[in-house]
């Protein structure tokens, strides 16, 4: 890393001073992409009440003007009732009318994603009930550990108890193949009506899940745009409270709403949370040294070499997912 720090590290290094000039810049830049690079004439968006695509959203109804986006919901059996309730809301609140739910279950189904995965759970919980019981994969581990991530899979019952193991890799790997299904599924569908009505598709992903590799490739990975894909996920709660995102939104827990049970980001991938998360990164990536970092974090200058090993290490195992097909 090189350093290109031009002011002292602090926990306002991300605030965006001037946000209108930021949000008309990425408002400027997705109508030529579409209409000039792409030559479409409007946005296809999935939205699932969380904040990357209600950000996207509104973004786009101020891009293309609410009746040349259309937005679809795109639940399956494990999604949670509030996606839907928000992303209703979402919709309403920037008058975009043309709204779609396509229900994915059955192509899941047909996919065989819940029985792969739930066979693989319950290799590792014997007793595992997927008719009653809910599952979840975590990483419980320190994010200034030293060691590569450990997951564990987590299975809660329907009194309560709780069952946690930690994942061979065998499973670990069919689990989280066979739950990428459902972010392959959606891609399919939203690219069926980007060419059914001529437009383009709006992909998601903030800058994290670019950079560190939180994407599935081909899945929410595959877009025509990304506006918000350099933007840490502090700004993008940023721009979405200046553009008028709801405020159940806003106030949501980021969650990756695919297991069963509930499960935040922060358990699955990042092991923290997103505000401290930007924070370090900003501080990975433009070269702040550690000790200057932990005195602003709280942190000992070894747990930040730490953490930032640990996002090297990340950008160095997903390198693949970014990659475009090798000729």
């Amino acid at each position: 890393m090189t350093s290109t720090t031009k002011k002292p590290f602090s926990k306002d290094i991300l605030h965006i001073e001037d946000i209108d000039t930021v949000c008309n810049e990425i408002i400027a830049k997705m109508r030529t992409d579409v209409a000039k690079k792409l030559q479409r004439r409007g946005a296809v968006i999935g939205i699932s009440g969380g904040i990357d695509s209600s950000a996207c959203l509104a973004l786009s109804a101020k891009a293309f003007g609410p009746k040349n986006v259309t937005a679809i919901m795109l639940p399956e059996q494990d999604s949670s009732d509030d996606s839907r309730n928000l992303a209703e809301e979402l919709a309403a609140a920037f008058g975009v009318t043309q709204t779609l739910v396509e229900n994915i279950t059955g192509a899941l189904e047909g996919f065989g994603c819940y029985q792969r995965r739930d066979e693989a759970i319950g290799r590792v919980v014997t007793d595992f009930d997927p008719a009653v019981d809910k599952a979840k994969i975590e990483i419980k581990q320190d994010p200034a550990s030293t060691l590569p991530p450990i997951f564990s899979i987590t299975v809660i019952k329907p009194n309560g108890d709780v069952v946690s193991k930690l994942l061979p890799a065998m499973e670990y790997l069919q689990i989280v193949a066979a739950t990428n299904f459902k972010q392959r599924s959606r891609m399919s569908m939203l690219y069926y009506h980007a060419e059914r009505l001529h437009c383009a598709v709006i992909g998601t992903p903030n800058k994290h899940e670019v950079e560190q590799g939180f994407f599935v490739k081909y899945g929410d990975g595959g877009a025509d745009i990304m506006p918000i894909g350099h933007l840490y996920k502090t700004q993008v709660f940023q721009i979405s409270a200046h553009l008028g995102v709801p405020q159940g939104i806003l106030d949501r827990t980021p969650t990756t709403d695919t297991y069963t049970a509930e499960q935040t980001q922060e358990d699955f991938f990042y092991q923290m949370p997103h505000k401290e998360m930007d924070l370090f990164w900003y501080g990975f990536e433009n070269g702040y040294p550690a000790e200057e970092v932990g005195k602003v974090m709280g942190k000992s200058t070894e747990d930040v070499e730490n953490i930032y090993k640990n996002m090297e290490r990340k950008q160095k195992t997903t390198a693949y997912l970014r990659m475009k097909p090798i000729f």
